[in-house]
């Protein structure tokens, strides 16, 4: 194990730290600051919280997590990709609920890193990624969809989960307001063109600011965050929530599941930026840091957060290239908290509702979706249907859970597919055959049968022995398995029944190029010794004379 995998980044880059590199790094963060602002209000209210709850996440878990992790350019905050999540819970289970589960998804983040799990991300399957983070996105827009249109809902209606939000939107479309509408069409517009005016100043605040101005000066009849919610811009205070069995209990399969996701998220938001810049994150460290990150963001107000790739990538285009820059960045929130909150009251909410669709659309990854449609193997686009699917009219955790469960079992499909059992096939010249390459041809007694098992073995295929069939004449059976890498227990009892078969049927056995794994699984299972040592050889042609011997 590499003895720096647990050491933050920052201790890493502070070596040989000048007054240019902070220079870049603090303009950096500047730039990120001005971004985050909007998206964490967006992202708050997407979350059914507070508007300053989202600065509190961008504050406190965006510092600790740059002081703390693996990465030298990551940006953390609040992320659309629990923005459903955490609406959920907050329904159901309250403020105390996510504050629980917020900590215990920190907890287990922490272990994943102590116990070095970083590395274990990469097994879960790319199109489980894309089809739930797709999953994400259109709930996103469709939990928007009622500030955008400006639509009412009557007293006492219940809309929590995605499919309740559909419906409860289609009842009550007739209560759409024409100039919600027509602010966040206008948002929207300024969120699509403006990147091609200025790329240095983000297109979220030029159309917050043009919003708010317009719904306020023209007197607009458009709800804006001030009618909803109360603002504050008091800085965050620590709070320790309600702690219970029942609590815990009850927070538990959430806290699994934000961890899960904030594990992949920043893990994946890592990778992107170590190939923007060509470094080299340290997973576990980082996860360690969104584990801390977590704890402090639920104990001083905010919400769950992992690594914000497009945050990140703003770090690295504006020079940022060590976890200053993301220190900056929060600190920075810490003064727009202070003096600035006041007036995020005036915002639209169907401006929100236009950033979380901008969100929703920059995360979805549509295009990489439709490549995988059209290029993938069938069994990976069922993979990626279905996890989308369950993302959308049901939750993540079904998902992850049933597209896991798919892939592994589709894996192991594909898997027995590719194995077998394979017998040579025997010339006699006398016949009259003629085969292809006669050079290849070896001489083999016919009362020695040779059959190549190639494929992994293991309980998915490990009948296929039961499909040799030697014929009457055979003495000595040779077992090829150079193709073999790797063998379960299953399919080592299997063999252990063909041996014992051909022991009773009195035809001898010769294994031939057993490799490693197998070798070590049959040792220690005892096929060694049960089969014998001396019957082992380490290629075929060895195998071949060690029949010869037995049956001469």
């Amino acid at each position: 194990m590499n003895k720096d995998e647990l050491k933050p980044m920052l201790l890493t880059t502070l070596k040989g730290y000048t007054a240019q590199k902070f220079a870049a790094d603090a303009v950096a963060g500047l730039i990120v600051a001005i971004i985050a602002l909007p998206l964490s209000i967006a992202l708050a209210l997407a979350s059914g919280v507070g508007p300053e709850q989202g600065i509190y996440t961008a504050i406190v878990a965006g510092f600790l997590i740059s002081m703390l992790g693996g990465s030298q350019v990551q940006i953390a905050g609040p992320t659309a990709a629990f923005a459903t999540i955490v609406a959920g819970i907050v329904m159901k289970n309250g403020m105390d609920g996510l504050v629980l589960a917020t900590v215990i998804a920190g907890i287990l983040l922490i272990l994943m890193g102590l116990f070095r799990f970083g590395s274990l991300i990469r097994y879960i399957p790319y199109t489980i990624t894309m089809g739930f983070t797709a999953g994400i996105a259109v709930t996103i827009v469709i939990g928007q969809l009622k500030d955008f249109l400006g639509i009412t809902y009557p007293k006492g209606t219940v809309a929590i989960e995605t499919m309740e939000k559909l419906t409860a939107l289609v009842r009550n479309s007739g209560t759409m307001n024409p100039t919600a509408l027509a602010v966040g069409i206008a948002s929207l517009l300024i969120l699509m063109v403006w990147p091609k005016v200025s790329e240095k100043i983000p297109g979220s605040l030029i159309a917050v600011i043009a919003a708010s101005a317009a719904v306020k000066c023209l007197g607009l009849p458009v709800n804006t965050i001030g009618d909803l919610y109360s603002i504050s811009n008091a800085l965050p205070a620590f709070r320790l929530p309600e702690i219970t069995f029942e609590g815990i209990h009850a927070a538990a399969g959430n806290g699994f599941t934000i961890a899960i996701l904030a594990a992949i998220e920043s893990l994946l938001s890592c990778v992107v930026a170590d190939g923007m810049v060509g470094g080299k994150h340290r997973s576990n460290m980082e996860l360690v840091a969104q584990g801390v990150g977590n704890i402090g963001s639920a104990l001083f107000g905010g919400i769950p957060a992992t690594g914000a790739i497009a945050r990140t990538a703003a770090n690295i285009k504006n020079g940022g290239r060590s976890p200053i820059a993301g220190m900056i960045h929060a600190v920075i929130l810490v003064l727009v908290l202070v003096f600035l909150m006041p007036y995020a009251a005036l915002i639209p909410m169907p401006t929100i509702a236009a950033i979380l669709f901008m969100v929703a659309y920059n995360m979805s990854g549509w295009r990489m979706v439709v490549l995988l449609t059209k290029t993938a193997p069938k069994s990976d686009i069922v993979v990626l249907l279905i996890t989308f699917a369950l993302t959308v009219i049901f939750d993540l955790v079904m998902a992850i859970e049933v597209g896991m469960i798919l892939a592994c079992i589709l894996f192991m499909k594909r898997m027995s597919d590719e194995s077998g059992v394979m017998g040579w096939k025997y010339f006699d010249p006398a016949d009259g055959d003629k085969p292809e390459d006669e050079q290849a041809l070896r001489s083999v007694s016919k009362e020695i049968r040779v059959f190549e098992i190639f494929g992994p073995m293991f309980f998915g295929n490990a009948d296929q022995l039961a499909a040799i069939s030697p014929d009457a004449d055979t003495r000595c059976i040779v077992l090829r398995m150079r193709g073999v890498p790797a063998i379960d227990a299953s399919a080592l009892r299997s063999l252990s029944q063909f041996v014992d078969r051909c022991t009773a049927n009195g035809t001898q056995m010769v294994f031939s190029h057993v490799n490693e794994q197998p070798w070590r699984a049959m040792e220690k299972f005892g096929l060694i010794g049960q089969v014998g040592e001396e019957n082992f050889a380490p290629h075929i042609g060895e195998a071949l004379k060690l029949a010869e011997a037995k049956i001469s």
